[in-house]
């Protein structure tokens, strides 16, 4: 079917094009989104990179070069048997890096679904638009998800190197086992978009940079970042509380893959853990999404 073009000159025709389709319409939100982060990226950057470079160039540049470099003894093993691990000393630098790349990975996906969720909820009231795109609304929220799951990657790829080459001390990475690097990367960025979105139905636009001040801060530093899940059985109610912590699971799941010669977790609970997560995240956000669209 052909129509006239307002305002062409006579004859002109437009030719119709492809009819949408859900698939298309999701194609379409994605591929905007992602173009607008194009045109942010240094944004992007300042507030992946910020956090990381921070800490790495200070307890693992800065500390070493004044002399105040330490190391930490820990595990050989993952300490999946009851047997305790002959302990050995690892550098600082070691043990942050699973623990920065996974804290980069969730918070980036947070930090670019929850935000301008929030304004889109409220002073642009722009996802009134998104959910006249011809797919069901569930699947507008699903679609940032997906968008914050790949800015977590993009995230992780992006901090990997830095806190792997800055370092003045050595830093052991070994990658024994790709598909279980490959597997908790996707579940920590799915984890992290599902989060955004939850936090961005969830919170009031006008108290989404206090619920950020809060949560930060304690996803951070009881995320097991800095230091191994194993170690904290010296504070053993610390240990178990600790365990309700999303993050605790990623970064382990990456200890395990990145630097499988520290103690972390057994891969059933890193693993179980990380799913149970995702899942439930999952469905919590789109669940409040929906509620939050309706009324």
């Amino acid at each position: 079917m052909t129509d006239a073009v307002p305002g062409a000159p006579a004859g002109a025709v437009a030719v119709a094009g492809p009819p949408a389709t859900p698939f298309r319409a999701f194609a379409g939100l994605l591929r905007r989104d992602l173009r607008v982060q194009a045109h942010n990226v240094f944004e992007f950057l300042v507030r992946t990179l910020m956090q990381p470079v921070l800490f790495v160039f200070v307890f693992t540049y800065l500390f070493p070069k004044i002399g105040q470099g330490f190391s930490v003894a820990v595990g050989a093993t993952g300490g999946a048997s009851g047997a305790a691990p002959a302990a050995h000393g690892v550098t600082f630098a070691t043990i942050l890096v699973p623990g920065l790349v996974g804290i980069g990975a969730v918070f980036a996906g947070i930090t670019t679904v929850a935000l301008p969720l929030s304004v889109e909820f409220g002073a642009t009231n722009e996802i009134e638009d998104r959910i006249m795109a011809p797919l069901p609304a569930w699947a507008v929220g699903f679609e940032k998800i997906v968008y914050g799951a790949l800015n977590g990657l993009i995230s992780a790829v992006i901090v990997f190197p830095l806190v792997y080459l800055v370092p003045a001390t050595p830093v052991s990475v070994h990658v024994g086992n790709w598909p279980l690097l490959i597997g908790v990367i996707v579940i920590a960025c799915l984890t992290s978009g599902a989060l955004g979105l939850a936090l961005g139905s969830w919170v009031q636009p006008q108290k989404i940079g206090l619920l950020f001040g809060v949560l930060v801060l304690p996803l951070s530093f009881l995320g097991c970042v800095y230091y191994p899940w194993a170690r904290l059985g010296a504070v053993r109610w610390l240990q178990v509380i600790v365990l309700v912590n999303p993050i605790v699971y990623v970064n382990e799941g990456l200890r395990a893959a990145l630097t499988p010669g520290i103690q972390h977790m057994p891969a059933w609970a890193f693993l179980g853990g990380s799913a149970l997560f995702c899942a439930t995240l999952l469905v919590a956000g789109l669940r409040l999404f929906m509620r939050r669209v309706v009324t």
